[in-house]
């Protein structure tokens, strides 16, 4: 979704009536006497383009004589002083600067070389090495090549060349057997062979390399940024990822790295900065569109929320708009959200949790060691940890019943007077079938004086028929109640309903229906236009309860054609409380249900305190299900991995059995 036909699609434009004396003048008042009127210098500087702002500079120096840079920079300060400065200067002598500050001095800056060489067209690469040579005095290949080391070396170099291939032409012929050089050179190798990485992806078209990041998932069912992952290392996968992703959208690509520069403690102004002055002319709107439906919100309002004074400002005139008129969408956004449901139906995601059977089983063995950990003096939680996590359920059951023919004794009721704390929630939750453990965490969730809602939506909205016929029993079983009465008791109103219907376990099993999921669609549509809040909630309530994830994709799919607008923004906005809440759960569930966990798990941890509760649940219910995914989506999203963040949240016995299940470091 580059340039869309040949529209402009940057956030600047030439300034009608414009006049470079007059601007120079403007500014040269602006900056002199005692303080200078910032105001007034973002105000002309933002609303001039690249091509106006070099004729300024040139009438400065006729009429005074002087630099108009030089005199920028010594009376502003600080991140506004950086980016009015880099707005001043021809996008190729831009990026030259930024390249030249980030391999001058200690420590390379590598995410800047990563961004900048990954995301250029030959044209811009070839500009950037004229302008390097003459602003510097230096061969740009050969300060990079000093600078940097090994496969992350040999691909910048190839990027530096600017020769990627230009032509649409693609051959079907030659796709194919990239496919296969690339599977040869990773997955199907013992060690890589990233030379073929390098080649195919470092000088092939975009429009080829798409058709072959399609014809690889296909192929192989795993989509090449995991293949990148699994096979590459350090800067060199970071500089690979990055090319994937310039090469499936670079607007998606800056979209993300501006939300990862401003989410969580402090920004990154320097990449802040870099993005919005580089791209302002070139694909800003398209940016944005993408940012409106990957986050939820507009670049506007994040950069608003996140910045402040003059530098705010500024940044506002480059972005140029707020597209957070809640949810109106462009044609190209809703075009984005298609294609990534397309793709989200070819992929054959195989679910791996982390804890897998133990292969050498031995549950007296297992039994035994048990009760020594927990006789006489003191606990030996190392022992029970090591035990308990690197066990299926299944075994664990197996020691449970061992344990009782060998001691007598309920290895549950000993474990529970050892020990205590999160660490007991999280060992004797993973003792109990997942059956049991979910009926108690939605018994424990409506008990007391206050229900805990979002533990009742999570729990019923993301487990499968199966699951729930299961937990019916269950709970049953365990509380001589039926769940339906209890839930039917402690809620009500529209979510209540919900709940009770997701509590049948009745959902719809079979394919996606077309005709079917248009009328679905058309009907949710009629509906959301007429403003009928109470027969809207019943619309949704029974189109996402009842029909099966393949055929409620599909549904989406013909939402976002027939409206513009994602079924997830839609709710969020006519909705509210708690039915919101359980809506969009479902709708999360659908789409990718792992990453509905990950982004739960993350909020369990961010900010001051940890919602221990929501982490247990979560480590306990998925370990042997689709952890392995979760922690995936988790990088992906938050460019930390699941490990790291619970290893700088939570802390002793608990942190190690945490750690044991999350299974490894991304």
């Amino acid at each position: 979704m580059a340039n869309t036909g040949n529209r402009y699609r940057g956030s600047i434009t030439d300034y009608a009536g414009f006049d470079a004396n007059q601007d120079a003048e403007a500014l040269y008042t602006a900056m002199k006497g005692f303080g200078s009127d910032k105001e007034a210098i973002l105000e002309l500087i933002t609303s001039r383009s690249n091509k106006q702002r070099q004729e300024i500079c040139q009438s400065y120096k006729s009429l005074y004589g002087k630099d108009l840079i030089d005199d920028l920079k010594y009376e502003l300060t600080g991140k506004f002083e950086r980016l009015i400065v880099g707005l001043m200067r021809p996008l190729a002598y831009f990026d030259a600067k930024e390249i030249k500050d980030a391999i001058s001095g200690i420590g390379t800056d590598e995410k800047c070389l990563i961004e900048i060489l990954a995301s250029r067209t030959n044209k811009q690469i070839h500009q950037l090495a004229e302008a390097y040579k003459d602003a510097y005095e230096r061969n740009l290949e050969e300060d990079v090549i000093a600078d940097t080391s090994g496969h992350f070396k040999k691909m910048l170099v190839v990027l530096l060349q600017g020769t990627r291939e230009e032509d649409d032409v693609v051959s079907e012929d030659l796709v194919a057997q990239d496919v296969k050089d690339l599977y040869e050179a990773g997955e199907l190798k013992w060690g890589t062979d990233e030379a073929q990485f390098i080649y195919i992806l470092g000088n092939r078209s975009k429009q080829h390399l798409r058709l072959v990041f399609d014809e690889y998932l296909k192929t192989t069912g795993i989509p090449i940024e995991a293949s990148i992952r699994g096979e590459l290392s350090g800067d060199f996968e970071k500089l690979m990822l990055s090319v994937v992703k310039c090469i499936r959208s670079t607007p998606e690509y800056f979209a993300e790295r501006l939300f990862k520069a401003m989410k969580g403690l402090g920004t990154r102004d320097n990449t802040l900065i870099r993005i919005m002055v580089s791209r302002s002319e070139l694909d800003m709107l398209d940016i944005r569109e993408v940012f409106r439906t990957k986050y939820e919100k507009s670049l506007y309002s994040m950069i608003k929320n996140d910045t402040s004074g003059e530098y705010k400002k500024a940044l506002l005139k480059l972005c140029g708009g707020d597209d957070d008129a809640a949810g109106q969408f462009f044609p190209e956004a809703a075009k984005v959200a298609y294609q990534m449901w397309e793709l989200s139906a070819v992929a054959r995601v195989e679910l791996k949790g982390t804890v897998r059977p133990t292969p050498d089983f031995d549950p007296e063995a297992d039994a035994k060691a048990l009760r020594k950990a927990m006789k006489g003096l003191g606990t030996d939680e190392d022992t029970i940890i090591d035990i308990v996590t690197h066990r299926s359920n299944d075994q664990r059951q197996q020691i449970r019943q061992t344990f009782k023919s060998h001691y007598g004794r309920d290895l549950m009721a000993d474990l529970k007077s050892e020990i205590s704390g999160n660490l007991a929630k999280l060992i004797l939750g993973l003792m109990m079938p997942p059956a049991h453990y979910d009926a108690k965490q939605l018994k424990k969730a409506m008990e007391g004086a206050g229900t805990d809602e979002q533990a009742l939506i999570e729990i019923l909205a993301t487990r499968n028929n199966q699951e729930i016929q299961a937990i019916n029993e269950a709970y049953q079983e365990d509380y001589h109640k039926s769940l339906e009465d209890d839930l039917t008791s402690d809620t009500s109103g529209h979510l209540k309903r919900i709940l009770v219907s997701l509590a049948t376990g009745n959902r719809d099993e079979g394919p996606e229906n077309s005709d079917q999921a248009r009328e679905d669609a058309q009907e949710i549509a009629d509906t959301t236009s007429s403003g009928d809040k109470p027969s809207l909630e019943t619309r949704f309530m029974s189109i996402l309860c009842s029909r099966s994830y393949q055929h409620l994709r599909r549904v989406f799919q013909e939402f976002i054609k027939m409206t513009n607008h994602d079924v997830e923004h839609t709710i969020k906005k006519e909705m509210s409380g708690d039915v919101r809440d359980a809506l969009v759960t479902i709708v999360q569930s659908v789409k990718n249900k792992p990453l509905f966990f990950a982004d739960k798990l993350y909020k369990s941890m961010k900010g001051a305190g940890t919602d221990e509760k929501t982490l247990t649940r979560i480590m306990v219910s998925r370990s042997e299900i689709d952890l392995l995914n979760i922690r995936r989506e988790f990088i992906e999203k938050y460019d930390k991995s699941l490990h790291h963040v619970i290893e700088s949240d939570n802390s002793g016995d608990y942190l190690k059995a945490l750690l044991a299940l999350c299974g490894g470091e991304d």
